[in-house]
């Protein structure tokens, strides 16, 4: 697809933030053995990757604000339009070795994400979208899958680690969920969850405590896929509230009755 400009700069920019980010990810399976161990290292690599990204957007759009997930925050003399960047979604399995991260890039107009990338450089798998343009992994158009039974689908959450809260909840949502679908899968990769489900890898995919840089990209570019998404609570905000469920159009209905019942 023959992007926007906005999009090419986005698409180029997680292509260079990429690279630095395979080439210190090269680095972290001799660190394991270390007695300092790898964290360290990857602070700084997480910290690296965000300045290019940063530096490079801010570059090429100087008046658009800019959100980083690690608290970064630039107000744009264009109060109309943000950038909202995870410079490493996936950041405990780049930690581990585990070759499943990426780069997430959305551009925000008037409140509302308008494009969205997201890179996953280990694959080489370049997911994006523009707002009433469809979705796109590398050359090839995205659908969400068709699956309209429960027990045939598989979804995707995100477990909180320690440093998070809602794991109760999420537990009751697991309960609720797993004696009734095909498989459950946690890969520690919201930006990745939503893209796979955008491909149809997943059929629906549900979080609580999520970060908005970790997601933005990836709404667009599900709802792009024709995927339907929604507030995890009726009325509410995905980006204020940090949670959200999606899915396919035919099993939303049902998927989101079972996240949203009172026992969850």
């Amino acid at each position: 697809m023959a992007g926007s400009a906005n999009l090419n700069v986005m698409m180029k920019v997680a292509r260079k933030a990429g690279r630095t980010l395979v080439k210190d990810f090269g680095e972290v399976e001799n660190l394991q053995v270390s007695s300092k161990g790898p964290s360290d290292f990857v602070t700084r690599a997480v910290r690296e990757a965000e300045s290019v990204i940063r530096e490079a957007l801010i570059e090429a759009r100087p008046t658009y604000g800019y959100l980083g997930e690690n608290g970064a925050e630039v107000d744009g003399e264009d109060p109309t339009r943000r950038w909202i960047v995870c410079a490493l979604d996936g950041v405990t399995n780049f930690l581990h070795g585990t070759p499943h991260w990426a780069v997430s890039i959305a551009l925000e107009h008037k409140g509302q994400i308008v494009a969205g990338v997201v890179y996953d450089p280990s694959k080489d798998e370049m997911f994006y979208a523009e707002k009433g343009e469809g979705a796109w992994m590398n050359e090839s158009r995205l659908r969400t899958s068709s699956r309209h039974k429960m027990i045939d689908c598989v979804f995707a959450t995100g477990i909180p680690d320690a440093a998070r809260t809602g794991l109760a909840a999420t537990l009751r949502d697991l309960a609720q969920v797993m004696p009734v679908c095909a498989g459950l899968r946690n890969w520690g990769a919201t930006s990745l969850d939503l893209s796979y489900l955008a491909a149809g890898r997943f059929d629906g995919f549900w979080e609580r405590g999520v970060h908005p840089c970790a997601m933005a990209a990836g709404l667009v570019i599900t709802r792009e896929a024709g995927g339907l998404v929604e507030p995890m609570v009726r009325g509410g905000n995905i980006m204020d509230d940090h949670a959200v469920i999606c899915a396919n159009e035919p099993i939303f209905d049902q998927f989101a009755k079972v996240i949203r019942s009172p026992s969850a």
